[in-house]
């Protein structure tokens, strides 16, 4: 579950990178389609942003979300136990995201272990990062990824890796959720 000072300091960091950028909300809400009302919200810490929300503003601020997820997080240490791992949730999607190894200097690459519950749906508009390298290995359930016009179904044990680009989904069934882990390269 994410902590209220997560959010909080996600909320203050949110607002330091849209100042560092001498952007005003106005300016924000026309590059990332979310309302001014929505993110003055959102970086005054009235309300979490969604995952699909979230990745908007990563993709204005040139970010992977575990990158900037991190830089809210206390320093990451090179053993973590489940207690140090964090964990962000977008109630509204259905989407839960452990930070398994949360980016750091001098590594190219993080594990996310991500769930959606049955019926969960998250469509992100834009790759924070063009070219983003992913794996995908599903523990449990089914899940649907799309990514353009390419789509793939998998179901427990498969493995999927691309280079993420465009638009792309992800989607449960109404039966069945997914647990999955994913390895996120930086270029």
């Amino acid at each position: 579950m994410q902590q209220p000072d997560t959010e909080q300091r996600l909320a203050a960091r949110l607002a330091e990178l849209r100042e560092s950028r001498s952007w005003s909300l106005d300016e924000l809400a026309l590059a990332t389609g979310i309302s001014r009302a929505s993110l003055s919200r959102i970086e005054r810490g009235e309300t979490s942003p969604t995952a699909a929300l979230l990745n908007r503003l990563c993709v204005a601020y040139g970010l992977t979300m575990s990158r900037l997820l991190s830089e809210v997080e206390e320093e990451a240490a090179l053993l973590l136990t489940p207690e140090q791992q964090p964990l962000w949730q977008d109630e509204e999607s259905g989407f839960y995201r452990r930070s398994l190894s949360p980016p750091a200097q001098g590594f190219r690459s993080e594990m996310i272990e991500g769930q959606l519950r049955p019926g969960a749906r998250i469509n992100y508009d834009a790759p924070p990062v063009q070219g983003l390298e992913q794996h995908i290995w599903l523990l449990a359930g089914a899940l649907e990824i799309g990514m353009e016009a390419q789509r793939w179904s998998l179901r427990a044990g498969d493995v999927l890796r691309f280079h993420l680009t465009g638009k792309s989904s992800f989607q449960t069934s109404d039966a069945d959720g997914a647990r999955y882990v994913l390895v996120v390269c930086r270029p």
